[in-house]
């Protein structure tokens, strides 16, 4: 078992800050201003924001580490990307210390530092800067998600969830979590406002009768008929809870539910690493099982996408072969 304390630590304080750069984002550019139906540049602007703060943290602290990270800086850059790369330096320097102040040739050179292509041996870290974009723009759920990876293994993983309550059970109260989980050592929660962190673990459903589903809210992400057919199959007859984003991932590991399903939507759709590694390791030491719909662990080691999974199930270790069972009967498998 690897302690990982160090990069336990960093990540945390990455993955806060930039999940700050997130909520600032919202309340300058979505909050306060009218958007168009298809106007997607402030979640533009936080993800670029977010991915310079979370890889300025992992150069300072581990040069040697290479990182995954699904932004690149070409939309920032010359005459074209002038409005937008002053937005990103204006915001992202809002939630930095006097200390910490990039120039906007540090951003696109941090943001670019996430162009790695993965692989099976040493180490890299996979972001996510802002998974749930949709979510993002509503006012809903969004995740911050950075895990490091190890040989093909993810070992580590931190999410931030800006906007998911503190307490499921207190939906109008405070809000903001991080979740973390090094593998071997259990799954955590703790406020954006304090340091104390919880272990957190599965509900204690011991029949797929008693269960819930979390899934997407969009359509397009997971087939929401063949859901509703597995929850038949279970005889699931509690609703779903629909939110978007890795905050599914946290929601079921602190018991909100039980079961996260996503079915593949098109036979040539291939999962990105990004979405789902640190929602893996978080919901496996919660007590959780994950993989495809074939009953394969999801593999980390083959570059930026899980080309050899279809699918993701995610639920209690104690449901999982009965959930498994009757995806693969719906789905015909």
């Amino acid at each position: 078992m690897l302690a990982l304390a160090h990069e336990r630590a960093v990540a945390i304080q990455a993955v806060l800050q930039a999940s700050k750069v997130c909520q600032s984002v919202f309340q300058h550019l979505v909050a306060n201003e009218t958007l168009t139906k298809n106007d997607k540049s402030p979640v533009t602007v936080a993800d670029f924001s977010a991915q310079a703060i979370v890889n300025t943290y992992l150069e300072k602290a581990f040069p040697n580490d290479a990182i995954i990270g699904e932004e690149d800086s070409q939309d920032l850059r010359g005459d074209t990307g002038k409005v937008l790369r002053e937005k990103v330096h204006s915001l992202t320097n809002g939630v930095l210390s006097a200390s910490q102040q990039l120039s906007e040739d540090q951003i696109l050179k941090a943001i670019d530092r996430g162009n790695y292509a993965g692989g099976a041996t040493g180490r890299h870290w996979a972001l996510d800067p802002i998974d749930g974009t949709k979510g993002f723009l509503r006012g809903g759920q969004y995740a911050v998600c950075l895990a490091l990876i190890i040989d093909g293994v993810v070992e580590l993983g931190v999410m931030g969830t800006p906007n998911l309550p503190i307490d499921a059970s207190k939906p109008d109260g405070e809000r903001g979590s991080l979740f973390v989980a090094v593998r071997g050592q259990g799954a955590f929660q703790r406020p954006f406002s304090s340091e104390k962190e919880v272990p957190i673990h599965f509900a204690d459903v011991s029949s797929t009768k008693d269960a819930t589903f979390c899934e997407s809210v969009e359509a397009g992400h997971s087939s929401h008929s063949d859901a509703a057919q597995i929850a038949s199959e279970l005889e699931i007859t509690r609703p779903a809870v629909r939110m978007d984003s890795q905050a599914k991932y946290c929601s079921i590991s602190r018991g909100d539910a039980d079961i996260y399903l996503r079915l593949p939507v098109s036979d040539t759709y291939v999962e990105k690493i990004w979405d789902h590694a640190s929602g893996n390791v978080l919901v496996t030491e919660a007590g959780g099982k994950v993989t495809d719909i074939h009953g394969n662990l999801l593999d980390f080691s083959i570059g930026r996408t899980l080309a050899k999974n279809k699918g993701v199930i995610a639920s209690s270790s104690r449901l999982h072969d009965s959930v498994l069972k009757a995806v693969q009967k719906v789905l015909k498998l």
